[in-house]
C-alpha cells in the first residue's frame, strides 16, 4: 500500500474515539451477472465492534471479504463503490492487495492453521512481510494477546493441528496479530465452537478491541449482543424480473438500539427469532 497509508495510521486515534475507520460508499458487489449485494453505505469506528447480522444469503460475509479484498480471489467478483481505509480507496489501482490484506487481517469460519509448528504458524506470515524484530518475542506477544499463550507455551514445536478447535482459532487470530494489522475480519469465528471456546473467543474480542478494530459476522444474536458495539443487520429481497435474491443493509447502530428499539420492523422480526 501506498506510504501515505502507513503514515496516516501511524497517528491512529486512540480507542473510544469517534474516529471512523472504514466507510463503504454506495458498494455493490457482483459474482459475473448475480449481483449479491447492492448499495451498502457503512461507517466502520475505529476501536470498536462491529457485528454484521441477518439471514443466511444476505451478503454479510461477501461484505465483510470486500473490506481486504479477499473477494479478488473469486473468479467474476466485481466490486462497484469505493471502500475507504482512512479515507483512501482500497480498490484504487495503485493499490497493492496484499498489503491490504497485511493491514487487515482475516479469521475465518473454521480454524485454519498451517501444518507447521505452533511457533511457525506465528513466524511465518510476519517472516514473509519482512519483520526484522525479535520473532521469540512476536511470537509470545501474538500468543499472549489471543489469550492463548499458556495453552501453548509449553508446545510451540508442536503441531498446529494438535490443538483443541479453539486452541487452534486463537492460534489463527494470534497469526492474524503477528502481521500487525490495525483490522481484524472475523467471518463466524466460533460457528465450529462449543459453548466453552466460543466464550474463549468472545473474551479475547474484548481484550483485542483495546488495540484493534474488529469487524465479525455472525448467526448468533447472543453472540453480537455480547461483543459488539454497533450492529448492522443485512436482509435479503428477491431480483425484480429474475430469480435469486439481493443482499442490502436495512439498519445500523449502537448494538444495544438495534437489539431493544430497532427503527425497522424487518430488524425487530429478525432479532426477536420471528424469521431468519
Amino acid at each position: 500500500m501506498t506510504s501515505s497509508l502507513s503514515q496516516q495510521r501511524s497517528g491512529r486515534s486512540t480507542k473510544g474515539s469517534s474516529d471512523i475507520c472504514m466507510s463503504l460508499q454506495n458498494v455493490s458487489i457482483s459474482y459475473g451477472n448475480f449481483e449479491a449485494v447492492r448499495n451498502v453505505f457503512l461507517d466502520i469506528p475505529d476501536g470498536r465492534v462491529t457485528a454484521f447480522i441477518g439471514p443466511s444469503g444476505c451478503g454479510k460475509s461477501t461484505v465483510l471479504r470486500a473490506l481486504n479484498r479477499m473477494n479478488d480471489l473469486i473468479p467474476g467478483c466485481h466490486l462497484k463503490g469505493q471502500v475507504l481505509f482512512d479515507g483512501q480507496d482500497l480498490y484504487h489501482p495503485r493499490i497493492d492487495p496484499v498489503e491490504v490484506r497485511r493491514r487487515i487481517g482475516m479469521v475465518f469460519q473454521k480454524p485454519n492453521p498451517f501444518p507447521k509448528t505452533i511457533y511457525e504458524n506465528i513466524a511465518f506470515g510476519a517472516r514473509i512481510n519482512g519483520y526484522r524484530g525479535d520473532m521469540d518475542e512476536l511470537v509470545e506477544r501474538s500468543l499472549r494477546k489471543a489469550a492463548v499463550w499458556d495453552e501453548c507455551k509449553d508446545k510451540l514445536q508442536h503441531s498446529g493441528l494438535a490443538l483443541s478447535g479453539g486452541q487452534q482459532q486463537r492460534l489463527c487470530i494470534a497469526r492474524a496479530i503477528a502481521t500487525e494489522p490495525e483490522v481484524i475480519l472475523m467471518d463466524e469465528p466460533c460457528s465450529a465452537l462449543d459453548p466453552i471456546s466460543t466464550l474463549k473467543i468472545e473474551e479475547t474480542m474484548h481484550e483485542l478491541k483495546r488495540n484493534y478494530t474488529i469487524i465479525i459476522v455472525t448467526h448468533n444474536m447472543q453472540q453480537a449482543v455480547r461483543v459488539a458495539d454497533m450492529t448492522a443487520f443485512f436482509n435479503a429481497e428477491a431480483v425484480e424480473g429474475g430469480s435469486g435474491k439481493v443482499g442490502y443493509l436495512v439498519e445500523y447502530s449502537e448494538t444495544e438500539e438495534i437489539f431493544n428499539a430497532p427503527a425497522q420492523q424487518s430488524t425487530q422480526d429478525y432479532v426477536s427469532g420471528r424469521f431468519g
